[in-house]
């Protein structure tokens, strides 16, 4: 797994070549049919965290941005320096505490190499409340670099998903951003109680 100083060069003078700049459609249509502006909403590996600036100029107000790299917090803030410091998790994701009833992915599992995403699946799960969903974007491609994003499929994130989470299927984003255009899914999962 990369580290902060590698997040950090990422995020310094230029923009990554993932970040869209802007909102994700598909995150912005979802949230706008939400009426429960008090749920707990947990966006992991944030980079600029456009979607916690919208979320958090549409009123929800318990929205956590988690990110191990201090550069995109600071690219965040000085954006939106209304957000509340306390909801700024700058911390590594497997070492997260608390409970929420939305996660938003917004292709972090790219940021794990394959022997990782197990451990990540695990830790989605743990975070959320009993009734909670993971919803957001992952890629439907695969970059096949050696370093992330490493991208993924359909049929890799449904063997590591299903045995943690409740979903119909995995489709293509309708209304992704025209360079994305067929190239992400819309996850929709809701947490699956083990026994």
């Amino acid at each position: 797994m990369y580290k902060a100083d590698y997040w950090n060069e990422q995020y310094g003078d230029k923009r990554p070549g993932w970040d869209a700049g802007s909102v994700s459609i598909p995150i912005q249509t979802y949230f706008e049919q939400i009426e429960d502006k008090n749920m707990r909403i947990l966006v992991p590996g944030a980079g600029n965290a456009y979607e916690v600036e919208y979320l958090h100029a549409a009123g929800f107000r318990q929205v956590f941005l988690m990110e191990i790299a201090e550069q995109p917090i600071r690219n965040f803030l000085s954006r939106v320096p209304s957000f509340p410091r306390e909801h700024v998790l700058q911390e590594d994701f497997f070492q997260a505490h608390g409970q929420y009833d939305r996660i938003v992915e917004l292709a972090f599992i790219s940021s794990f190499r394959a022997d990782e995403r197990q451990a990540y699946a695990q830790k989605m799960h743990e975070l959320l409340e009993p009734q909670g969903k993971l919803i957001g974007l992952v890629f439907n491609h695969r970059f096949n670099l050696n370093h992330p994003p490493y991208g993924g499929n359909e049929q890799e994130y449904d063997a590591l998903f299903r045995p943690f989470f409740h979903f119909d299927a995995l489709p293509i984003a309708h209304n992704s951003i025209k360079p994305r255009a067929g190239r992400e899914i819309f996850l929709k999962l809701k947490k699956r109680l083990l026994v």
